[in-house]
């Protein structure tokens, strides 16, 4: 036993000096620091760094270090995988692909998907070929979900989805969109519904800006006339959809909670950069801020962020053992929370 965790041990640090060596090699001065991440979308043209990154990444599987090799994975065991990331975050290597294909319906498709389904479409996502849309909410269908009216009525080997989303994020930089439709209305609200895969480019697919007051229009309204669906991008089955939708926002929640092994982590380093701009707004006295009440706050604010980059591993250690639960949820909540402190913070400082 000891000379199989000698050989685990000799293996992993081999692992991590020749990551170390490919991250040096590999990973352009452009797509260290902060900068641009590409999603995915073919309307966004990446900098030359960031896209020899992004080819580097996607050859060593490394999107999506934890996927299947056969699906454009690495095939990462979880000590591996850690590895990565602390190698990613040593050399300041940003991460090479994030979005809602390598953290939402990729792993959506991974646990749910037909061996047709994956092959098809878990590379794509691997290699950032397409943007991905979340179409869940409706003008008549907010918090009760299951009201949803938009319908996908069955015509040979496809299906014709007729219906509006509302608040589709990035949605006129999208590629795709993965949709809950209703395909039986006989059938009791939260029975009756199915997730489909949507090519956007399509005519049947409209998409309105949501213009908000700062004149900015990340959030979009999305229009199904007639859409086209094949038979086979339904993912989990027909009216299955209430069960894999859940378990796909379970993979969103995991994701804003910073606790998705997918591969999207990458080298996000863990520095807090409070201090250096809290600072750029209030004088210092012997290397400490001069006011107390912005300098206990400033404490109490590295502590809170320190606790939950704690809680965070904790939860991505419980990820090893069981699928994402309340837990993903709870470490979203407390991160959103901090989040709004910290800018509190900034505010006052001013």
């Amino acid at each position: 036993m000891n000379q199989t965790l000698e050989e685990s041990t000799v293996s992993i640090e081999a692992f991590r000096t020749e990551t170390r060596s490919w991250i040096e090699a590999n990973c352009p001065q452009g797509a260290r620091g902060p900068g641009q991440i590409p999603f995915g979308s073919s309307q966004v043209a990446l900098t030359q760094d960031v896209a020899a990154w992004l080819q580097a990444m996607v050859s060593r599987g490394f999107t999506v270090p934890t996927w299947p090799k056969e699906y454009g994975g690495a095939g990462l065991e979880r000590a591996e995988y850690d590895v990565l990331v602390d190698e990613l975050k040593r050399a300041g290597a940003r991460t090479p692909l994030t979005g809602r294909g390598v953290n939402y319906i990729g792993p959506t498709i991974l646990e749910f998907g037909t061996d047709a389904q994956k092959a098809k479409w878990l590379p794509i996502c691997a290699r950032g070929e397409g943007a991905w849309a979340m179409g869940y909410s409706e003008p008549g269908a907010g918090s009760d979900l299951a009201s949803l009216n938009t319908r996908a009525v069955k015509e040979g080997d496809h299906y014709r989805i007729n219906g509006s989303k509302m608040w589709t994020s990035d949605a006129t930089l999208c590629d795709y969109i993965f949709v809950l439709v209703r395909t039986s209305p006989e059938k009791p609200k939260h029975e009756g519904i199915s997730l489909m895969l949507v090519d956007m480019r399509q005519p049947g697919v409209t998409v309105s800006p949501i213009q908000l007051i700062s004149g900015a229009s990340p959030f979009c309204e999305t229009h199904f006339s007639d859409a086209v669906v094949p038979l086979e991008d339904v993912i989990g089955g027909i009216d299955r959809g209430w069960t894999v939708g859940k378990r796909l926002l379970q993979f969103e929640r995991s994701t804003h909670a910073g606790i998705n092994i997918s591969g999207s982590q990458g080298g996000r380093s863990e520095k807090s950069q409070m201090p250096a701009l809290v600072a750029r707004y209030v004088s210092s006295q012997a290397g400490q801020l001069s006011d107390p009440a912005l300098r206990r706050w400033l404490t109490e604010f590295e502590m809170n962020s320190h606790a939950q980059r704690i809680t965070q591993r904790r939860a991505i250690e419980e990820l090893s053992s069981r699928a994402p639960g309340f837990t993903s949820s709870a470490v979203k909540l407390t991160n959103a929370l901090n989040i709004q402190d910290g800018d509190e913070l900034l505010v006052a400082a001013m």
